[in-house]
This record gives structure tokens, C-alpha cells and sequence, in this order.
């Protein structure tokens, strides 16, 4: 029997729930502009580049996911469509918060996205008339204490719960709540074949070009298949999830997620660069950011990377794309230590006459820090202070917001950052940009 399949045992058989935000940056833009609602809003990537996020509105215009925002100037103009540039802070924050609410219902919870978590919620049911009235609950719940509307998918697997959550989306006749365990077979069997099975979970743009060229174009369709077929064809990833399409449970609840084995901080330039200084408080700041992410889930790095690049998409211009990898004597976490090696990186791959668009920090080499051997020569006393600074400076940074602390060589007025023409204030992390009603 293959290792994935449960067991018999005496345990209740498992049911998941999917939450996930309507168009949550969208959304979070409305919970603190209300005069937003209904109107036709995106909100665009790093430099304001290309639509991230669109409301409902948006999306019956026809405007597609990744548009760039000058294709769409003629549409804006007819229609009023308002632009917002990307505030992961305050939808950082959001995310948070609605977590936290979810954590009322069931301890038994993944963060799958910064929109979307699963919930195992067979252990708490007994609490609810059903299913509907737990996930009508759920809904109620996140709407009041954050202003965010959620739909709530429930199913005997993950693969059902996302399915069911797809249905709750499109389809007004579940009011925001849909179980497919619940539903009769028959009519379960009708919804999956009228869903493309593009939209399973996992199964993306190739794969759904393979399985239509076979005839398998519903879910209906997929599901009529043999499993271990499938695994003959597409691996045992699509074997998983034909069996979570017929009600087997095979993907776990990570209720903790996995440390990263890399972790990349990159972002690119609101103007072309070319001063080593500017690209150096880039590295820094990216160094930093980087730093912090591996405290977090407690690791320490062997290695990191830094690279600079040209704008590939302007060919005329002279290219440059350049990186470098630099060990460390000792492997650490410390903020200080990695700007510095970065620093060193940047000063070896920097040249002039080029025209730099982005640059990028990648820590390679990642372990936990409490199984990491150390040296003969290790000064304990140092290596104790440092972790009580970085401590500090997390716990400072935490509390009254992103790099109130930071190294000198992050610099102070950063003319490099992203654009960010239409921000809007971090209405929920920052004293001085609280929201105030009049």
C-alpha cells in the first residue's frame, strides 16, 4: 500500500475547510476606504508595473491578471478604474489578523497563502448544527473583527476543500459557503462537470494541456481515470491527487510550515542605477531583510549571493548581469555579518558604465542554528551579544515598524526604492498613519 494512504484506525475521518479572502489586496484597500466599494479598482506590482490584484468590477472589464498598467490607460479612463500601489505592509498586517480569528475556531490550522489557510475542523463540528452553519460562522467572524469578506470551501480533502472554495467564488447560490462532502453525489458530480480541470489544485497550464489532449477536459472527467494511471503519466503528485478528488485525504495539515532552504530578497529599482554607493545600500537593505527572514525560523547561512543586473528588456543598452557567491568562515544570522560579505560581493562584481534595474541578496547554505557544530576557536562572549542585538533589533523592528533600526549602510534616503505612486498609508502598523474618522 503506498505510504500516502491513511490508515484504519479509530480517529474521525478527516474534513478540511478553505478560507480565503475575496480579492484580498483589494479588499484591504476597501476595509479602510469605503468609498472604494464597488468601484473599479487594481492594485499594480513593484513600481507600479502591472495589476496584481483586481476587484470584480475589474475583472467583468476583462482585464487579465499581470496586465501592465499603460495597456490599460484607455480602459481606466472610460470606465474610472482606480490604481493603488502594492502595500504589503498593511496587507501583511491584514493577514495576520485574520489568521488569528481563524485560530478561534480550531487549532488545527495551515497558512497556505497570505489569502488562504486550511482549517481541519472534524474535531470542533459538534459545536455547529453542520458544516454550513460552522463556515457561515467562520465568514461572519473574520467580516467583523477585520472588515474582510472570505469564501469558505469544506471537503473530505484539501483538493475538494480549494474545489468547493472555487464553487462558494462563482456561484451566489451558496452564499459564500459551499461542502461538497454534504452534497449528494449526483449533484457534486454535475458541478465537477462543468469545472474545467484546469481549476484542481496543483494541476497547471502544461499539464492541462496534456490532459485535454486526451479527452479529459472536466474534473468529471479526471475523476473517471485511473489513479495509478495517472502516476504512470504525470507522477505520483497527480496519483495524490486523483484520490483526494474522491474523497481520500492524502496531503497533511503543515501546521508549521518547512524552513527555507534558500531565501531570496530582491526587489528592482524605481530609476536605473549606476553608482556603486546607491547599489550598495540596495545590497544592504536586501542583505537585511534577508537576515531577518532567517532569524525567523532559525537558521543560521554558510553562504550568500549577491547579483546585479541590467534592464534585459532594453537590448540597446549595454548588459551586464553578474553574481557572486561568498562563503562564510562561520556560519550566522547576524545582520551585520552578511551586509558586510554582501558588501564585499558587490565590490567584486560592481562595474561602471552600466545602467543596474536590480539587484538581489540570496542566502545559500541554510541550517538550524541549534545543530550547527562549532569551532574550537569560537568566541562565546562575542557570539552572545551578537544574538542579543540581532533580539533587539527584531523585537524594535517588530514593534514600531519595518527598519526603524538598520545598519548605517542601508543609507537614509534610498532615491533607488520602488515606485510607489498611490500608496496608501500602513493604516494598521504606523502610530502616525492610523486611520482617523471625522
Amino acid at each position: 500500500m503506498n505510504s500516502y494512504l491513511p490508515s484504519a484506525s479509530n480517529t474521525p475521518t478527516p474534513l478540511f475547510a478553505l478560507v480565503d479572502v475575496n480579492n484580498f489586496y483589494v479588499s484591504c484597500e476597501r476595509v479602510f476606504q469605503p468609498k472604494l466599494e464597488e468601484v473599479p479598482m487594481v492594485v499594480l506590482s513593484n513600481n507600479d508595473g502591472c495589476a496584481v490584484a483586481r476587484s470584480a468590477e475589474v475583472k467583468a472589464l476583462g482585464v487579465k491578471m499581470g496586465t501592465p498598467w499603460f495597456q490599460m490607460a484607455g480602459l481606466a479612463k472610460k470606465h474610472g478604474i482606480q490604481a493603488y500601489s502594492s502595500n504589503y505592509t498593511l496587507y501583511g498586517d491584514m493577514s495576520n489578523r485574520v489568521v488569528q480569528v481563524l485560530k478561534t475556531f480550531t487549532p488545527n490550522l495551515e497558512v497556505y497563502s497570505i489569502d488562504e489557510s486550511f482549517l481541519q475542523i472534524e474535531t470542533v463540528l459538534k459545536q455547529y448544527q453542520d458544516t454550513l452553519e460552522l463556515g457561515q460562522s467562520i465568514k461572519q467572524s473574520v467580516k467583523a473583527s477585520t472588515g474582510l469578506p472570505v469564501c469558505v470551501g469544506i471537503g473530505a480533502s484539501k483538493t475538494l476543500a480549494k474545489f468547493a472554495n472555487h464553487l462558494a467564488k462563482k456561484h451566489q447560490q451558496f452564499v459564500g459557503v459551499c461542502d461538497v462532502n454534504a452534497m449528494p453525489k449526483s449533484e457534486l458530480y454535475q458541478w465537477m462537470s462543468e469545472t474545467e480541470v484546469g481549476e484542481v489544485w496543483g494541476i497547471g497550464r502544461q499539464i492541462t494541456k496534456k490532459l485535454k489532449a486526451q479527452g479529459i477536459h472536466s474534473i468529471f472527467d479526471l475523476l473517471q481515470v485511473s489513479p495509478q494511471v495517472m502516476r504512470q503519466q504525470f507522477g505520483v503528485v497527480m496519483e495524490r491527487l486523483c484520490y483526494e478528488l474522491r474523497g481520500t485525504s492524502c496531503l497533511q495539515l503543515e501546521e508549521v510550515a518547512p524552513a527555507k532552504q534558500q531565501i531570496i530578497a530582491s526587489r528592482s529599482f524605481g530609476k536605473l542605477v549606476t553608482s556603486q554607493a546607491e547599489l550598495a545600500e540596495s545590497v544592504a537593505t536586501h542583505a537585511a531583510r534577508a537576515a531577518e527572514k532567517l532569524r525567523s525560523q532559525h537558521g543560521v547561512t554558510g553562504a550568500l549571493t549577491v547579483f546585479i543586473q541590467t534592464n534585459p528588456f532594453k537590448p540597446h543598452e549595454p548588459q551586464h548581469h553578474q553574481s557572486i557567491t561568498m562563503p562564510l568562515s562561520d556560519a550566522s544570522d547576524n545582520t551585520l555579518t552578511l551586509t558586510n560579505a554582501a558588501l564585499a560581493g558587490l565590490k567584486q562584481i560592481y562595474q561602471t558604465g552600466f545602467r543596474y534595474k536590480k539587484a538581489g541578496v540570496i542566502l545559500n547554505l541554510i541550517s538550524d542554528k541549534p545543530t550547527v557544530q562549532q569551532s574550537l576557536f569560537d568566541d562565546i562572549e562575542s557570539k552572545g551579544k551578537s544574538a542579543h542585538l540581532m533580539k533587539a533589533m527584531d523585537e524594535i523592528n517588530n514593534r514600531f515598524g519595518n527598519a526603524v533600526i538598520r545598519s548605517a549602510a542601508t543609507g537614509t534616503k534610498q532615491a533607488w526604492q520602488m515606485r510607489s505612486g498611490n500608496k496608501s498609508p500602513n493604516y494598521t502598523t504606523q502610530w502616525d498613519e492610523l486611520p482617523v474618522v471625522r
